[in-house]
């Protein structure tokens, strides 16, 4: 029965980090503790992530331009805009940080499991799915916080400090991730799960650090149930607008159907991979918790709508 509410485990995971988070956040002492846990746990994220993303699909998948660069235009173009716009309409009816995560959520890159599970699931293209996610995901790191400082005005300045965390935390693991691939590659693809699991604890852990702060700071007191369903409201219209656009936008590109799929779950769905770290890379703990909400929903809501259209695609392809 859970497995039907929430097809992926990562989702009630989530739940269960913001709900500790909620009833016993960091506090006093323990939290230049905690922060130190938390940058660890997502320097060791993007290393992980540079030895999982394969160099050699991404090159032969760049040949694939329509499909690859229907995607970054799909991803860091149409869903930015879509994200500036929700920002915009909802600024006079939530506090200012919750209203720039809609910009945040915009601005991220896709999954990269999940995407290429859901392409998979639904008879899409798997391996330009795995192309697709890994340039999304590298172009994500150094696109990502220039969209967003371009398009959040003062809110979005990024100081030298910023820059030098982004490459310190992000950028330069990945690299180095990216240089060992070679040995370490083979044990990574040979124990899988547990590679996930430490991909998904590393997540969870910037969640509870950046939520936490925000507990601190007073969330559940400056938001009342008018504001959460402001924001539930709005991340329904922004799936629509995401997993609709990017089904038109493949239809508009003449891609065969198998990539026209890929292009649906690449450019739809957003990673929380990249934006819990990357939050908390750009902003004090108690915004970034705030910062976080809008994509924290989105991303649980679209992978328990990936899961639920992935199977009627395939079937209707089968036809």
């Amino acid at each position: 029965m859970l497995s039907r509410i929430f097809p992926d485990r990562f989702v009630p995971l989530l739940l269960a980090t913001i709900l500790l988070a909620s009833l016993l956040p960091v506090r006093g002492a323990a939290v230049p503790v905690a922060q130190g846990v938390s940058t660890a746990a997502v320097v060791f994220l993007f290393f992980l992530n540079g030895v999982r993303l394969p160099r050699e699909e991404v090159l032969h998948g760049i040949r694939n331009w329509k499909l690859q660069g229907g995607a970054l235009a799909f991803c860091f173009g149409a869903m930015a805009l879509f994200g500036l716009a929700a920002e915009a309409a909802t600024a006079a009816f939530l506090p200012a940080t919750l209203a720039l995560g809609f910009l945040f959520l915009g601005i991220l890159p896709s999954t990269v499991q999940s995407a290429t599970a859901a392409s998979s699931m639904a008879g899409g293209n798997v391996a330009a799915s795995v192309v697709a996610a890994a340039l999304l995901n590298l172009t994500g790191v150094v696109v990502s916080p220039l969209l967003f400082a371009g398009l959040a005005g003062s809110a979005g300045e990024i100081h030298g400090e910023a820059v030098l965390r982004i490459v310190a935390i992000l950028l330069l693991p990945f690299i180095a991730g990216q240089l060992v691939q070679r040995w370490l590659r083979p044990w990574v693809l040979a124990h899988r799960a547990l590679a996930t699991v430490m991909d998904r604890s590393a997540i969870a852990i910037a969640v509870y650090v950046a939520f936490s702060a925000a507990v601190v700071a007073g969330i559940w007191q400056l938001l009342d149930a008018r504001e959460i369903g402001i924001v539930c409201g709005v991340v329904a219209l922004l799936l629509a607008l995401a997993f609709g656009g990017a089904w038109g936008f493949g239809a508009l590109l003449k891609l065969a159907r198998a990539d026209r799929i890929t292009l649906l779950f690449a450019g739809a769905q957003k990673s929380i991979a990249v934006g819990a770290p990357l939050a908390a890379t750009l902003f004090p703990p108690a915004v970034a918790g705030m910062v976080l909400v809008p994509i924290l929903v989105y991303h649980m809501a679209q992978l328990i709508l990936s899961a639920w259209i992935a199977p009627g695609l395939r079937k209707s392809g089968e036809v």
